[in-house]
């Protein structure tokens, strides 16, 4: 009958747009690509700089903030070890019997001496002794004053004597030589025994290596009853091997052992 019309519109949203495509659009994506990737580069290129920059400053830095504008105070120590007080007894009673021997074929005995050289025409050698009683004999090596028409021997003190060769054994590498001074001398070293010794127990040696005079080394026995050959194509045997430091200079020297008493010759 005569009713209105009503009209009614549905609104409709639009769709979602679709990616562009096409060649602009793929090399938009690159671009985008590219620039994150270089935003990347240059976040990691600024941390290495910063860490090589703190490890440059670092020395800097250890300066500025860590040095101590005071004094340092000395730390105490404790007690020294048992082996580090065996040791110094040893060196502070045995050193003092303990001399350098030198040997030449004329002239001063100690001018132009070389440690443990054979003795040349005119040449000079010097080695280490040790005094034997208070006589005033000394033992030492054979090899150290053979063909020496002069010898001199120094105290641990620093005093010179004139000495003279008593006797000589080549095939044990030894000699007794007299020292003539109206001085006291010091104490003969206690005499112990190679009979009983042990592989592994520890060994001490003073003598004079290099020209360098009252100098310790330390070790242990490292091996008995060896032979050891000499210059003049002869053994000698029941030879003490030892890991205690024995160079030139070192030869008629005393080999201890922890009691401190005279066990060999070092050779």
């Amino acid at each position: 009958g005569g009713g209105a019309v009503l009209w009614c519109h549905r609104v409709v949203p639009p769709w979602p747009p679709r990616p562009a495509s096409g060649p602009g659009a793929a090399a938009a994506r690159i671009a985008r690509v590219e620039t994150s990737l270089d935003r990347s580069v240059r976040l990691l290129l600024i941390a290495i700089l910063a860490v090589l920059g703190i490890m440059l400053a670092q020395p800097w830095l250890q300066r500025q903030f860590y040095s101590a504008t005071e004094p340092r105070a000395i730390e105490p120590r404790g007690d020294l070890a048992e082996w580090e007080r065996t040791t110094i007894a040893i060196f502070d009673r045995v050193s003092p019997s303990v001399v350098q021997v030198a040997g030449r074929a004329g002239g001063d005995a100690f001018a132009g001496a070389e440690p443990d050289e054979q003795n040349g025409s005119g040449g000079a050698q010097t080695g280490t002794g040790f005094i034997w009683d208070a006589a005033g004999h000394i033992v030492t090596n054979a090899h150290v004053v053979q063909g020496a028409t002069e010898i001199a021997v120094r105290l641990a003190n620093g005093d010179v004597a004139r000495a003279e060769l008593r006797g000589i054994a080549p095939n044990y590498d030894l000699a007794v030589l007299r020292v003539s001074t109206t001085r006291p001398l010091p104490p003969p070293i206690p005499v112990g025994s190679s009979g009983d010794l042990k592989v592994g127990q520890a060994a001490f040696a003073i003598g004079n290596p290099f020209g360098l005079d009252q100098s310790l080394t330390t070790g242990v026995i490292s091996a008995l009853k060896r032979r050891l050959p000499t210059s003049a194509g002869r053994e000698i045997s029941n030879v003490i091997q030892t890991d205690a430091a024995i160079n030139p200079g070192n030869s008629g020297g005393p080999l201890l052992d922890s009691a401190g008493r005279l066990i060999g010759v070092n050779t």
